[in-house]
């Protein structure tokens, strides 16, 4: 038989050139560290059991041959392994016929090993082995306080609200790296590999989970210096003569404000001499007096308070969206990611009379 080399995991792995190994296979065979036990059995049994084939069609068979040597009988086995006694017997017995070579002697009171299956036995204690490490590591991972939590935010909430958030966070978890991208589109996270996602709006059917974080009423205000030149508009009709200045990253378009009707939202297409999808420039133009602005109160609430910006038509105006943190489902969400969401949470909430 002729073996070529590859590697795995970055150990070296010789397998027969003519195998047809599925990607499972060799994805299982990733758990046994060191390979070597595969490689001794390969070269201490006789030539016709080193079919590599067969040793990685059947890894679970090791296991089941592991449990059956320390249980020492077929029925104690079939429970650690969650078969059926005769299960258990006939993949022992396949085992036997695949390798060439008897395993076992049988009688109604014990098992004994016989040559092949002291060295089978001694290879299977060390797979289990390595198995079981990789299982206790990687239950471990998922109630880990340390590690990345990758997130995509608007660039709203990643200006204002979320720098604290994630200081605070950080100064009470500062072995958890945080990685966040500003980002107004609705982003792919499990394509792009993003642990969670803030998103405002209506959001899109998909199979992730969303918890909803706060909702923000939308204003329309301007600067003192504007309404000097031009008065106050007392209704949406009288926007006609403002100089309505757009934000392009509304869902409705830019120059769509919505307003409450007697049984429904309407909207009113206003128009200006300034468009931009950035929340932060088209608030400094309304702080510079160039017009009026229709935007989440959370980016104009501290100049409101402090009079810098006035808010005007605040009974009429309709629009509130929701805040959602959205992440893919999963049985087994690390406890990093759960923890951080929650604290997101609080944080929206201890920030609502800004929203």
């Amino acid at each position: 038989m002729r073996y070529t080399k590859a590697y795995l995991a970055g150990k070296p792995f010789f397998c027969d050139k003519n195998s047809k190994t599925s990607l499972w296979h060799i994805k299982a065979l990733t758990f046994i560290r060191p390979f070597s036990g595969l490689f001794a059995i390969m070269t201490t049994l006789p030539t016709t059991v080193a079919k590599n084939t067969l040793i990685m069609r059947n890894t679970d068979d090791f296991l089941i041959f592991y449990h059956l040597i320390e249980q020492g009988s077929f029925s104690k086995a079939a429970e650690q392994v969650g078969l059926t006694k005769s299960v258990v017997s006939k993949r022992i017995t396949r085992l036997e016929q695949e390798l060439g070579v008897q395993l076992l002697y049988r009688t109604t009171r014990k098992l004994t090993l016989t040559e092949a299956g002291e060295i089978f036995y001694r290879h299977a204690r060390e797979i289990f082995l390595s198995v079981q490490e990789a299982e206790e590591e990687l239950s471990g991972l998922g109630e880990s306080l340390s590690g990345t939590i990758r997130l995509t935010v608007p660039t709203i909430s990643g200006e204002l609200i979320l720098p604290q958030a994630i200081a605070e966070f950080s100064e009470k978890y500062p072995d958890i790296n945080i990685q966040m991208d500003l980002d107004n589109r609705f982003v792919d996270i499990v394509e792009e590999g993003y642990d969670l996602a803030i998103r405002t709006g209506v959001l899109p059917d998909s199979s992730y989970i969303a918890r909803r974080l706060l909702d923000v009423h939308w204003v329309i205000c301007g600067a003192p210096a504007y309404f000097q030149k031009r008065p106050a508009p007392k209704n949406y009709k009288d926007l006609v003569n403002h100089n309505c200045l757009a934000y392009s990253y509304q869902e409705t378009g830019a120059n769509e404000w919505l307003f409450k009707g007697k049984s429904e939202p309407f909207t009113v297409r206003v128009a200006g001499n300034f468009t931009t999808n950035n929340a932060s420039a088209l608030r400094k133009a309304a702080l510079f007096g160039q017009g009026l602005v229709y935007v989440p109160r959370v980016l104009v609430a501290d100049d409101l308070k402090s009079g810098n910006l006035v808010e005007i038509l605040e009974d009429q105006v309709a629009k509130c969206l929701g805040i959602y943190a959205i992440y893919p489902y999963t049985r087994h969400q690390p406890k990093k990611v759960q923890l951080f969401i929650e604290h997101l949470y609080q944080c929206y909430r201890s920030n609502e009379d800004k929203f």
